[in-house]
């Protein structure tokens, strides 16, 4: 049960933290000042709605997204929330391939490299179907969130910041909803695809309350952080940089690594959410069809890092709050509907 859990749970944070969230730009378009509470309830928002997706997965032993989002939406709703998640994967890995050309970009390297680069991991990664990404992720996540909350604590501790400062002001807290609700979207994707291998409701308690409880913890942390430096988020592309900016450059140059592996897992769960939905069109091996999905992106991340953040993420934020309301008031849906 375990050691299941624990997999699925890194599935989700891979899935989760990409180059939105781990760059800090994510966070600083949702958060900021008098957000202490807006995070509390992001907790328990994002428990209950994983605990929610996970387990219709599993009772339907699901191979893909549809089954689980028609049971969550309706039948007729499902359609259009079918179009805006093949989309919104669809967008979200776009801006995750323009986040590794900024990644690289930090280092005076080409953009062009870093979608490249990205590009071609991503199909290495799926030349074993999705046990590449479910090996990669228990790896990766351990000592990307290691890594992360070091950073942001040895900040906190150098600045001689305090966490709790800030609890008094809680004007921001409505921004709980439309943060959940845009991370939710792409993991009904995800979660959908492995309804067929869990086995116990167990794994379901241990992945939801998991992942749900370090997210929120690195959350609340980073953007404690970010407050401290909010002249200087406006003119950095990418915002935990600003947060680097006095350190060695030997954590810079670890930083950006891990960075860039949380772009790369959200990358890879967006293709696997997407490749999983339309395989049943195309009688092509799985590899090329991430091939031809990949090449129809590259184009597209000319828009840039920053401003595919700051239009796109609020925008579907909103778009998915019904998705939300559904989830946590599920039990009430679903016998009405019954």
């Amino acid at each position: 049960m375990w050691k299941s859990g624990l997999k699925w749970m890194f599935l989700i944070i891979g899935t989760t933290i990409g180059a939105g969230y781990a760059s800090g730009r994510e966070l600083w378009e949702f958060f900021g000042h008098g957000s202490g509470l807006a995070i509390t309830l992001f907790v328990i928002f994002f428990i209950v709605s994983l605990y929610v997706i996970m387990s219709l997965s599993y009772h339907k032993a699901t191979t893909e997204y549809r089954p689980v989002l028609k049971d969550i939406v309706g039948k007729k709703l499902s359609r259009v929330y079918d179009v805006m998640i093949f989309i919104y994967l669809y967008t979200t890995t776009v801006v995750m391939m323009s986040g590794s050309g900024a990644t690289g970009q930090a280092f005076n390297l080409p953009y062009w490299w870093g979608v490249a680069f990205i590009a071609i991991m991503l199909f290495i990664l799926f030349l074993k179907d999705i046990s590449g990404l479910l090996t990669i992720n228990q790896f990766i996540l351990p000592i990307l969130i290691i890594g992360l909350l070091y950073v942001l604590l040895s900040y906190t501790f150098d600045q001689n910041l305090h966490l709790f400062s800030h609890w008094r002001e809680q004007h921001n807290w409505t921004a709980a909803f439309p943060f959940t609700a845009l991370n939710i979207l792409p993991l009904i994707a995800v979660l959908g695809a492995i309804g067929d291998k869990i086995n116990t409701k167990g794994e379901i308690w241990v992945a939801s309350v998991g992942s749900g409880l370090i997210l929120g913890i690195v959350t609340y942390i980073y953007n404690n952080s970010l407050i401290q430096i909010a002249e200087e988020v406006l003119v950095f592309e990418i915002p935990l940089f600003a947060i680097l900016s006095n350190y060695p450059f030997h954590m810079v140059l670890f930083m950006t690594i891990l960075l860039w592996f949380a772009i790369f897992t959200t990358a890879a769960s967006g293709v696997l959410g997407l490749t999983t939905r339309v395989a049943s069109y195309f009688n092509i091996p799985f590899w090329l069809l991430v091939i031809i999905i990949l090449a129809t992106m590259i184009p597209l991340t000319t828009l840039g890092f920053s401003t595919l953040v700051s239009v796109l993420y609020p925008l579907y934020g909103l778009l998915n709050l019904y998705v939300l309301t559904r989830l946590l008031l599920f039990p009430l849906w679903y016998k009405t509907d019954k």
